[in-house]
C-alpha cells in the first residue's frame, strides 16, 4: 500500500506531546511500574549511607594512626641513643654493621660476621636492639676465634700460649705493652729499637724521624733573614 498522500488531500496534524504520551502508556502499560517514583525515606536511606561509609572510614582512619603513633612513641621511649658493649659506648642512630665497628679491634669484615651470626639485621639502629639480642652480640664477641676464619683474627701465634686469638678493647693495649716487654728483656734487635725511641720496621732516619743531637744546629729565623 502507497501510504503518500495524494496533492487533493489534507495532511493530518502531528498530535501534541501529552497527546504522545498516552499512546505510549496505552501501547506500554508496564512503563508505568517502571516509572514509578521512589519513596523519599528510601531516597534517604541511599543518601545517607555513603555518609556514614565515610564517617567510619573516618574514625577507623584516625584510630589506625593513633595506633602508629603510639607505637611511634614507644620505640621512641625504648630507643637507646648510647648502648654500651664490650666496655665501649656505642652511638644508638648507628646501623648495627657500622656501630659494631667503634668497638676497638672490631673492624667491617668482623662486624658483618658477628651480625650474620647472631641473625640480626644489619641495617637496624643500634639504640632498637633488645637486651636479648645484645647479649647474643656479646656472646657472638666472646666466640670470634671458633666462628672467624684463622686470617680475621688480629693476634695469631700468641707468645705464651702460640694459639690464634681475637683481641677486643684494652686487652689490644696491654697484650701489646707486655710483648714489647719481652722483646726488651731478651734483647732483641726489635727491642732495643723500641728502648731508643727508633722506628722498628726498617724505616730510614736519615732525614726522617730526627731528634736530638741528630738534628744538628738549628739556626734562628732572624739569622735566615740577614
Amino acid at each position: 500500500m502507497d501510504d503518500t498522500p495524494k496533492p487533493n488531500e489534507e495532511v493530518p496534524e502531528a498530535p501534541p506531546e501529552e497527546a504522545k504520551d498516552e499512546i505510549i502508556k496505552d501501547l506500554h502499560p508496564e512503563s508505568e511500574t517502571q516509572v514509578e517514583k521512589i519513596p523519599k525515606e528510601q531516597v534517604k536511606e541511599k543518601t545517607e549511607l555513603p555518609q556514614a561509609k565515610k564517617d567510619l572510614q573516618k574514625k577507623t582512619g584516625k584510630t589506625e594512626a593513633k595506633k602508629v603513633k603510639k607505637e611511634e612513641d614507644k620505640k621512641k621511649d625504648d630507643f637507646r641513643y648510647i648502648v654500651r658493649i664490650a666496655n665501649t659506648d656505642i652511638d644508638g642512630e648507628k646501623k648495627l654493621v657500622r656501630g659494631l665497628t667503634s668497638i676497638r679491634g672490631i673492624g667491617m669484615h668482623m662486624s658483618a660476621l658477628i651480625t650474620d651470626e647472631t641473625g640480626i639485621d644489619r641495617d637496624i639502629k643500634i639504640g632498637n636492639i633488645t637486651d636479648l639480642q645484645i647479649e647474643k652480640i656479646k656472646e657472638a664477641l666472646d666466640g670470634i676465634e671458633e666462628s672467624a676464619p684463622k686470617w680475621m683474627l688480629n693476634h695469631r701465634k700468641d707468645y705464651e700460649t702460640g694459639e690464634d686469638i681475637h683481641l677486643i678493647g684494652s686487652d689490644i693495649d696491654m697484650r701489646l705493652r707486655d710483648e714489647i716487654n719481652i722483646m726488651k728483656k731478651i734483647r732483641s734487635y726489635k727491642g732495643i729499637r723500641h728502648e731508643r725511641g727508633l722506628p722498628a720496621r726498617g724505616q730510614r732516619t736519615r732525614a726522617n724521624n730526627r731528634s736530638g743531637l741528630t738534628l744538628g744546629v738549628s739556626k734562628r729565623r732572624e739569622d735566615r733573614k740577614k
